[in-house]
């Protein structure tokens, strides 16, 4: 996250904030105002007054070891995914696609060189990686990725991949340009991606493009099965067209949503 911004309008005490709040990791829920303040690169002072000041906000709560975040912060998670109004078209889709595969199945979008988990139903299988909600991915070695990596221009693909990864993993698959080319050339033809094990062991899936009333890829949904318990043949054969079918309704409904006019009644 940038510390300082390109213009006179950027505001350096939000983009702390902000930064402050990223800090905490799944394996590091709690903190204590040193270890903020080392994983911010702020001075103690400053982490201390921004963390008073989320926990005045109702963002952050004082531990007896230190900070940690509370659910509201997923407030500014969910008001992204409300406002688009994504989770209710599909919804009943993913629910609909994980009925009829038994696996689980989400919806992700690219944040440079990322996926981020935006929408999922899963069922209790146990995989090598775990999945929720803002889960975020390298993009190239995942089937949600490589469709919206895809659908990019040249030059813009050049820009995404150029940013590093913010997810922490380091993913098997790691091609030179001529085999990612290549690659992506065959997920625009065919208009579907697959994974076999590129981004961690036993994880194995199938994604399609999600399109808005203009044509342009927005996100993609996918299904995910564990390798061991499920081949590419049967992947392909049995979930692929279930998942196509379901990516052509997702899309349908999402651009019909973005056709209603949107009237907002004031109070009194």
């Amino acid at each position: 996250m940038p510390r300082e911004g390109t213009g006179p309008d950027f505001i350096e005490a939000l983009a702390r904030g902000l930064e402050v709040i990223a800090a905490f990791r799944p394996a590091r829920p709690v903190l204590s105002l040193a270890e903020v303040a080392e994983a911010t690169d702020l001075a103690r002072p400053t982490a201390r007054r921004i963390l008073l000041t989320l926990a005045e906000l109702g963002y952050v709560r004082a531990e007896r070891s230190g900070f940690a975040l509370t659910p509201r912060v997923l407030e500014l998670g969910v008001a992204y995914v409300r406002s688009m109004g994504l989770w209710d078209v599909a919804r009943p889709h993913l629910e609909r696609l994980v009925e009829r595969t038994g696996e689980s199945c989400s919806i992700a979008q690219l944040d440079g060189s990322d996926i981020v988990y935006v929408a999922r139903v899963s069922v209790p299988k146990i995989v090598s990686l775990a999945v929720q909600i803002g889960t975020r991915f390298p993009a190239l070695p995942t089937s949600l990725g490589k469709v919206q990596l895809a659908a990019l221009p040249v030059d813009e693909l050049e820009r995404v991949l150029a940013e590093p990864t913010r997810s922490g993993l380091t993913a098997r698959w790691q091609p030179d340009r001529t085999e990612r080319d290549a690659v992506l050339r065959e997920v625009r033809a065919r208009g579907w991606a697959l994974t076999d094990e590129q981004l961690a062991l036993g994880i194995r899936s199938v994604a399609a493009p999600l399109r808005d009333g203009s044509g342009r890829v927005f996100a993609g949904v996918n299904v995910n099965c564990h390798a061991a318990e499920t081949s590419v043949e049967y992947l392909l054969d049995h979930h692929l067209p279930l998942l196509l079918q379901a990516a052509g309704d997702i899309s349908a409904d999402y651009a019909r949503l973005a056709e209603v006019p949107h009237i907002t009644a004031s109070a009194g």
